[in-house]
């Protein structure tokens, strides 16, 4: 799962270098897929028990 969140976030990142903007209907929409896998990686590291990571 960690390796989805990297990839994605290179996708989201190459995208704002092609776009030059956050707001292109791209950009946000790999912020979004981002932000949901972050937050079921954080529901699954809860779910073991484990430190939150920071």
């Amino acid at each position: 799962m960690e390796d989805e969140i990297y990839a994605l976030r290179m996708k989201m990142e190459q995208s704002y270098a092609e776009e030059a903007t956050f707001s292109s209907e791209k950009v946000i929409g790999l912020s979004r897929l981002l932000d949901n896998k972050i937050n079921e990686y954080m529901r699954f590291r809860r779910g073991l028990g484990a430190a939150p990571l920071g």
